[in-house]
């Protein structure tokens, strides 16, 4: 069965999702809409692309079931609401909103009309971070006792012709390259329950670096540098740093530690490897094999499962239950480092379901 896309937002992410119906055979665009008509326009001609909507348009077209909202992180909670109480499952890109009482909305609506919503990132889909819980689960490391995990670097502005909404309030490291992080850490070692959270602002302004704008200062309205402590349910401990003050640095992406030895989990933000792993006093890293398909970009994955899971009945893996809970961790580091003490989440969520071996590319379980 084809569940047929209505994608909203034609910028820079747009193109692998448009292009999501070539890896995932279950998915089909059928009608695209942008603030921007030229931009919906061309995107709709490079794709292929049947319809170029507005957005009213594309929530009472009945040939469109489920809506992709890939605005600009200040926008997804208005475009998700509508297409929520327009009676369209919706999955938004990260974060799911910018505050907990958006986020809080949209799930009540989806509950209330009995309606999915997902959000991304989906990259925890992939070979890599599959691969990683698999070895979690099967004990490789023994039980996790801690992590670490760093983003690191020095801000968008140099390459994006557009960077303002990344130093605003739902922006900055911690909202923008954050829910890779915290998404994966969920999915490998379940909820949080508590943060410990120091965040600044290094720079009152940064100055575009690239196309029309280059030479252009923007203000600075969230923190750029987000350092914190997770304390997991489970009982781990995960140190982290998200940073757009950063010039180079060493550190990993990502490691867990566990009773028996320690994992290195590659990028978050991509699909693929490497995964290794170092037992006890071995001198030496062990290379493992993906033991899962996509490995390669394969944004829409996601969206795919959400789909699948809303004809099968169980529950989507890149969940709103998931994303709030990211939502929630985020906002109580930054709340934690304005009022100088550890801060509670609010919310708590199932650890995703692993996918099933034996599946091909593209491919989610029904």
């Amino acid at each position: 069965m084809t569940t047929t896309l209505g994608i909203v937002g034609c910028g820079k992410i747009s193109p692998i999702y448009f292009q999501a119906p070539s890896r995932c055979a279950s998915l089909a665009v059928g009608a695209c809409c942008d603030l921007n008509r030229e931009a919906a326009e061309a995107r709709a001609a490079e794709y292929g692309v049947p319809k170029v909507l507005g957005l009213e348009e594309m929530l009472a077209d009945p040939d469109i079931d489920l809506i992709v909202n890939l605005t600009q992180p200040h926008a997804h909670f208005d475009v998700a609401l509508a297409a929520l109480r327009a009676n369209k499952p919706v999955y938004n890109e990260k974060p799911l909103a910018v505050t907990r009482a958006e986020g809080r909305t949209l799930l009540r609506e989806a509950k209330k009309r009995n309606l999915p919503i997902g959000c991304a990132p989906d990259t925890f889909l992939g070979a890599g971070l599959q691969t990683c819980r698999q070895l979690i689960d099967a004990g490789a490391i023994g039980d996790p006792v801690s992590a670490v995990a760093f983003l690191q670097g020095p801000g968008h502005e140099s390459w994006h012709p557009n960077p303002d909404f990344y130093y605003q309030p739902g922006g900055g490291p911690m909202f923008d390259m954050g829910p890779y992080y915290l998404t994966a850490l969920v999915h490998l070692l379940g909820p949080v329950r508590r943060v410990c959270g120091s965040a600044r602002i290094s720079r009152p302004e940064r100055v575009i670096g690239s196309g029309p704008r280059k030479g252009e200062p923007i203000p600075v309205n969230t923190p750029t540098h987000v350092a914190g402590v997770l304390d997991f349910h489970s009982g781990a401990v995960g140190t982290m740093i998200t940073s757009f003050d950063v010039w180079n640095h060493s550190l990993p992406r990502m490691e867990i530690y566990g009773t028996r030895g320690t994992l290195s989990v590659p990028d978050p933000n991509t699909f693929g490897g490497p995964v290794r792993v170092r037992e006890g006093r071995d001198k030496e890293w062990t290379d493992f094999p993906l033991a899962f398909p996509n490995a390669d970009n394969s944004r829409g994955l996601g969206v795919a499962d959400m789909a699948a899971a809303r004809r099968s009945g169980r529950p989507p893996r890149a969940s709103g239950e998931l994303a709030f809970h990211v939502l929630d961790i985020m906002t109580a580091m930054l709340e934690s480092s304005e009022k100088g003490r550890h801060v509670k989440t609010k919310s708590i969520c199932d650890r995703p379901a692993p996918l099933p071996s034996g599946l091909a590319a593209g491919e989610v379980d029904a």
